[in-house]
């Protein structure tokens, strides 16, 4: 009898490659047809509507990438049926990811609880509709919890109100914007791929211990790929396509600082220095800079550190 004939792998070419370099693929080829969805199970349709928060991932006209955060009171997602979810958002063009959220555009989202730490991943499709628009599931997938810091948020304003402070564009980081790096826990980052189906973009939380993004004086940040669920949506994104956006949140005080530019894969340790719990590194170099102070209508506040971001290391030390 003859073998049945599997349908094409869940991963792109560049996740793969990563995979391979790593002899999991087979293995990640079975857990990707069992975890990679194209649609919402009814877990993941309950758990939106109870957020807060969410997380963005566009692409730009030019081509750039950007991340960024949005609020509203929960029950602004929600999922009407197994194939899109809702966002009830009004455009904010303070936003330099708002121009890459025109109707038909590819987008990614992160539902992430950062009082839980629990959290969904989906890309798809943008449609647009009065007071927002819908997200037909491309991929929807959950993540594990590691490196989450436990956070409570508080809503200091109408969600609906916008920042008074105008955005304040630059080249490169100083200031506030340059502390902010460097004494962060948490950030999120958005990648894509353009591929033979079309463009799949890929927002995700990275974490560690304050001070595990390292920036270099040359400015380049260099960032450590902890022990993870081998997906390699973000590492496999960049072999195919070097542009990255990342966003760093002052929790206390809701400012944002969103960043577009340029990234690579690093397979040795950087400069001869390792970081505890760090299985490679990648690079990233801003070229656009944008810090919108008091972007965010919330609040976190720290609850409890991740154990596992606990056990990596620090360029501090």
């Amino acid at each position: 009898m003859d073998s049945p004939v599997l349908p094409p792998s869940p991963w792109h070419h560049g996740e793969i490659a990563l995979q391979t370099r790593l002899g999991v693929e087979a293995r990640m080829d079975e857990v990707g047809r069992h975890v990679l969805r194209g649609h919402l199970i009814d877990q993941h349709r309950e758990f939106y509507p109870l957020l807060p928060m969410v997380v963005l991932g566009a692409v730009d006209p030019d081509g750039d990438v950007w991340a960024t955060l949005r609020a509203g009171l929960p029950g602004f997602l929600h999922a009407p049926d197994s194939d899109r979810l809702s966002v009830d958002l009004e455009r904010d063009f303070a936003d330099p990811a708002e121009t890459g959220m025109d109707d038909g555009a590819s987008l990614a989202l992160l539902g992430i609880d950062l009082g839980t730490r629990r959290r969904n991943r989906l890309n798809g499709t943008l449609r647009r509709h009065a007071g927002g628009f819908d997200l037909s599931v491309q991929q929807s997938f959950g993540n594990c919890p590691k490196y989450i810091q436990r956070r409570q948020v508080r809503f200091v304003r109408e969600p609906e109100k916008p920042s008074a402070v105008p955005p304040r564009e630059s080249s490169a980081l100083e200031g506030a914007a340059l502390a902010l790096v460097r004494q962060a826990d948490t950030f999120f980052v958005a990648t894509y791929a353009d591929l033979p189906g079309g463009r799949q973009v890929d927002v995700s939380h990275r974490g560690g211990r304050s001070g595990f993004v390292h920036v270099g004086d040359d400015g380049w940040l260099t960032i450590p790929d902890f022990v993870g669920n081998r997906f390699f949506n973000t590492l496999g994104n960049i072999a195919i396509n070097p542009r990255a956006g990342l966003v760093f949140t002052d929790f206390s005080a809701g400012n944002l600082l969103q960043m577009t530019g340029e990234a690579e894969l690093l397979f040795d340790h950087p400069e001869g220095r390792s970081l505890e719990g760090a299985e490679r590194y990648w690079r990233f170099r801003p070229r656009r800079i944008v810090w919108r102070a008091d972007a965010l209508p919330i609040r976190y506040e720290l609850e409890e550190w991740s154990p596992f971001a606990l056990a990596t290391g620090s360029w501090q030390e």
